[in-house]
């Protein structure tokens, strides 16, 4: 009896870990504009647990120079400064970067949803652009994961496509 719970214990925890070891990646979208003064976005993407105040950063992508003068703007993205932001010291090695160019680009997240427990979340990004617009998205999702999933959400201006690929 004892040797068949240690062995269902056993296979729980395998069944648990191979669900949180899921693959996990966000593909954010930033829409080439035709404005007359075009300046890159700042963007940050961060989860949040639903009912939760615990932020996981993703990427903060934003002005970087020798001087660190992009960083007075950082307040513009003002949800994530709200719950994030305005507590860290810049940069913050693992998911700041420079600001990115028009285009599609990814980002592998596995690291980042290892240490979520199961529950409901939030994926946000959000986008703001010197003499353009601010734009939030959301994605909300179930962890972890029991089958393959693709969230999607679609910006009106600052983004464009942002999407979600969830793989146990």
């Amino acid at each position: 009896m004892l040797r068949k719970t240690l062995a269902a214990l056993l296979l729980g925890a395998a069944a648990i870990n191979t669900a949180q070891a899921a693959d996990a990646s966000l593909t954010i979208d930033i829409p080439a504009l035709q404005v007359a003064e075009y300046h890159r976005p700042y963007i940050a993407a961060w989860l949040m647990p639903e009912g939760g105040r615990e932020v996981t950063n993703l990427a903060l992508w934003y002005q970087m120079d020798d001087k660190r003068e992009g960083e007075k703007w950082l307040k513009d993205l003002r949800q994530w400064w709200r719950r994030s932001g305005r507590s860290l010291e810049m940069p913050v090695d693992g998911f700041t970067g420079a600001t990115r160019a028009p285009g599609e680009h990814r980002i592998a997240l596995g690291d980042a949803f290892s240490g979520l427990g199961p529950g409901e979340y939030t994926l946000y990004v959000e986008a703001s652009r010197e003499v353009g617009g601010r734009e939030l998205l959301r994605l909300p999702f179930s962890w972890p994961v029991t089958e393959a999933a693709t969230l999607k959400a679609r910006g009106d201006s600052e983004l464009g496509s942002v999407v979600l690929e969830l793989a146990p």
